[in-house]
């Protein structure tokens, strides 16, 4: 089973199931298919931070040199990456997660984040109220005990009030490229802190199919990687002058730490993921 990196009594399970499912196959990023085998770079690529640092990707500035593992902790006041509180039939708190505005009532996250108990979330800007949802919908065919290599661990959060982020597009239009760099940011722990900062980092983009794109981290040198309740967060890709959604953190190959392995982000660009993002956000901004 895949290790959910959804701050849910802040357990990391193993990835092995996902490692032998997701071996092999055919496919293009286009698809909803079974997913070909990742592309991966022939040398490690080094990844390059954006010029204001990874915390100006995500419209904030930073504060200290600190995780996401080994990011930056970020401003609060304008970042359109959120803090999730989840809640079950009894309104009690059973977990956290990290999400991105999509609009101005939509937040983009994991679906792992809404299943078992999950009956209702809490959005935190990370300044003002609490926002209750109105709705919750995991990617149908989503299944955390099924084929976990068709991946689809992607869900959207609909509020009952707006939100005063600016909405981060979603990059539809072409796929990650293996050795890009990337911006990573939640509000997990730094590693096996239970802090809840927004922090951000960068990672390259080391494997690429139709369902999954992958970062790893050594656990030294540059470079960042995600931990318990960065779940749901963004992978971002510069597009266009700006930064867009690649992908949806979903997981990480070593139960129990951050500091070293490989990390896993659902593909937005699959095209069943896609279809079932604007299905729920219409007006979602498409780049």
């Amino acid at each position: 089973m895949r290790p959910p990196l959804r701050s849910h009594r802040l357990a990391l399970l193993l990835v092995v199931a996902l490692l032998a499912a997701r071996c092999g196959g055919g496919g293009d990023s286009g698809s909803s298919g079974t997913p070909s085998t990742p592309t991966s770079p022939t040398n490690p690529t080094t990844p390059t931070a954006p010029a204001g640092g990874p915390c100006s990707a995500i419209g904030s500035f930073a504060f200290t040199p600190q995780g996401i593992v080994n990011g930056s902790v970020c401003s609060v006041a304008t970042t359109p990456v959120v803090l999730l509180y989840m809640r079950d039939k009894d309104n009690v708190r059973v977990g956290r997660c990290s999400g991105t505005v999509l609009s101005k009532r939509a937040v983009l996250t994991a679906a792992h984040c809404l299943d078992e108990d999950v009956v209702a979330v809490d959005v935190y800007q990370g300044t003002g109220d609490i926002i209750a949802s109105s709705s919750i919908a995991a990617h149908p065919s989503y299944s955390r005990s099924g084929n976990t290599s068709t991946g689809f661990d992607v869900g959207v959060v609909l509020l009952r009030a707006d939100l005063d982020r600016t909405p981060v597009p979603v990059l539809f239009s072409r796929d990650a490229r293996v050795g890009e760099s990337s911006v990573i940011a939640g509000w997990g722990t730094a590693e096996f802190g239970a802090d809840i900062t927004i922090r951000a980092g960068t990672a390259a983009v080391t494997a690429v199919n139709a369902n999954w794109l992958e970062t790893v981290y050594s656990g030294s040198g540059t470079g960042s990687n995600v931990c318990s309740g960065d779940s749901g967060g963004p992978l971002l890709l510069s597009e266009g002058g700006g930064w867009a959604v690649g992908g949806v953190t979903s997981a990480t190959s070593i139960g129990g730490s951050c500091a070293t392995g490989t990390s896993y982000y659902t593909n937005v660009r699959n095209e069943a993921v896609r279809s079932f993002i604007i299905g729920l956000v219409p007006d979602v901004i498409q780049k």
